[in-house]
């Protein structure tokens, strides 16, 4: 079995997700990575757009962000944020969406926080904030979210909520006001997590190799239910190939040191 790191772990296990023919928005970072992994190995029909304004981007480079000139390479649409977001938002076309995204902080719902750790008006850290963030989260189809699997990220209540997940069970988001879809996978670098049907709670649905299902409790901070865990198949040789020499030849996602 060929050796690999986490991140390339995640970013594969993301890209698996990924259907032929999904349209994904996706941001900086991984998020970018992993679609551009998809639609090199198994869902070469996909359609990857940006914020920026650029849908159907061909990607030949992975860009450093989603400003980066070269996601309007080859691409169908070349607009701006209110295309994007149109786009996203449509009543056909956004339930077609995937968005992936990254969070502070998620609760067992899905619930992301992206604006500040601590009390908001007197924070230990502030955040980014939103950006697109909730804005994907309420609108599109189903949502993928990428986290590093700690305490302090998988809490029982949120400092804030900027992006809404279920919110608080089944009927949340409809009491909300908001369009179908919400979180479908939550991607860390232990395993990945999904959401029950009924319940709309996060469940352990598999462990990379090597991480034990107690390795994932002990590192989040609430109940969360391993009954139904798996072992995720580890990156094949030739998954590795292309996102190491095809999506990032020149490391800039898969050797940027961890946080």
């Amino acid at each position: 079995m060929a050796s690999y790191s986490l991140r390339e772990m995640m970013a594969i296990a993301a890209a698996r997700i990924i259907r032929d023919n999904d349209i994904v928005f996706c941001g900086t970072g991984i998020s970018m990575l992993a679609a551009m992994a998809a639609k090199h190995i198994n869902a070469p029909h996909s359609i990857i757009f940006f914020e920026t304004g650029a849908i159907d981007s061909k990607l030949l480079e992975l860009p450093l962000a989603v400003g980066d000139s070269r996601v309007m390479h080859g691409a169908s649409v070349n607009g701006g944020l209110a295309d994007a977001f149109a786009t996203m938002q449509h009543q056909w076309w956004g339930s077609r969406v995937i968005g992936i995204m990254g969070a502070a902080q998620i609760d067992r719902f899905g619930n992301i926080n992206t604006t500040v750790i601590g009390d908001y008006h007197n924070p230990r850290t502030r955040l980014p904030g939103s950006g697109g963030s909730c804005d994907v989260a309420s609108f599109v189809g189903r949502t993928v979210i990428f986290m590093k699997h700690q305490k302090r990220k998988f809490v029982e209540t949120l400092d804030y909520i900027t992006s809404p997940g279920w919110i608080d069970g089944p009927e949340g988001r409809k009491r909300a006001g908001l369009p179908g879809g919400g979180p479908e996978k939550v991607i860390s670098d232990l395993g990945v997590m999904g959401f029950d049907g009924a319940t709309r709670e996060m469940y352990l649905e598999g462990c990379y190799p090597g991480i034990a299902p107690r390795e994932v409790t002990n590192r989040t901070g609430f109940k969360m239910d391993i009954s139904r865990v798996s072992r995720i198949e580890p990156p094949t040789e030739e998954e590795l190939r292309v996102l190491r020499t095809v999506c990032d030849p020149h490391g800039l996602i898969l050797e940027t040191p961890e946080q």
